[in-house]
């Protein structure tokens, strides 16, 4: 998949939440690599981000990859850093933790709002004008945002000089955003999907195990593979080998069945709402 200024981005992504920092996080990212994943996503909330830099060289040292060019990386710039000047700061300690010569995709981690701010739009554009500088200068080769509603966009839009290339929202089966996915895809924005399976509710649907045995795969093979085709990259975390190498499996799912997978109501998952959290 190519965003909208050439680079190249893997169209499925290793997910880093949740993976405490440490040996755990530093084996699964390993292990991912080695199972075929060349896109791994962490945030500077998450804690990992030095792991993830471990990993990644742990894979270059066995031999499992070439150079740091063949992974592509993103991270994040967290909440409490939307000001200009933390934002450099919060990028350089992203940077330090990850232990890596360049980022390939920072992101806004959320919108502010009106909950925490009088003037959330204002918060959004000079936040946006910092990561704008990064990509400038070179030190991130893409940007973009996450959990961004069509509106936080349009207002960015006002005063941005360069567009979000990527849109990184809850989505999955039972929960597929449609309106913001159209947005996307209409203004040249990537569109990635966290908790591809709804933090785990989709894997005891009655329906989802039913459509997995006649395709003779896995619940989260299908719900990854429906995301795949629907032109979205998916971003599946899991720290077992067996679930790695499965997930990256693209199954050929009938257009019927597509119609129903992209139908079916509320399943599970967060559901946030980026103008009503106060975080």
């Amino acid at each position: 998949m190519r965003l909208r200024n050439g680079i190249e981005i893997p169209d499925i992504g290793f997910g880093t939440w949740n993976i405490p920092y440490g040996e755990d996080c530093e084996k699964a990212v390993f292990e991912a690599i080695k199972a075929g994943y060349r896109h791994i996503d962490t945030a500077g909330a998450y804690g990992n981000e030095r792991s993830v830099g471990l990993g990644v060289k742990a894979a270059i040292r066995e031999g499992l990859i070439k150079d740091r060019a063949d992974v592509f990386i993103t991270s994040k710039l967290w909440n409490t850093n939307r000001s200009y000047n933390k934002a450099f700061r919060g990028f350089d300690k992203s940077m330090r933790n990850l232990d890596l010569d360049y980022i390939d995709l920072y992101l806004i981690h959320w919108p502010a709002n009106k909950v925490r701010y009088k003037n959330p739009d204002e918060v959004n554009a000079v936040a946006w004008q910092a990561l704008e500088e990064l990509y400038e200068d070179g030190r991130v080769k893409a940007i973009g945002v996450s959990n961004f509603l069509p509106h936080h966009i349009e207002e960015l839009k006002k005063s941005a000089k360069v567009l979000p290339m990527v849109n990184q929202i809850e989505l999955h089966v039972g929960y597929m955003q449609e309106e913001i996915v159209d947005y996307n895809k209409k203004n040249g924005i990537i569109t990635e999907g966290y908790s591809p399976l709804g933090t785990g509710a989709l894997l005891d649907n009655a329906f989802l195990i039913e459509l997995a045995e006649k395709y003779q795969t896995t619940v989260s093979a299908i719900c990854i593979s429906f995301l795949r085709k629907r032109g979205i990259i998916p971003l599946p975390k899991t720290t077992s080998p067996d679930r790695m190498s499965e997930n990256l499996r693209l199954i050929r799912i009938d257009e019927e069945d597509m119609e129903i997978l992209n139908k079916l109501p509320f399943i599970g998952g967060h559901a946030h709402n980026p103008d009503e959290v106060d975080f």
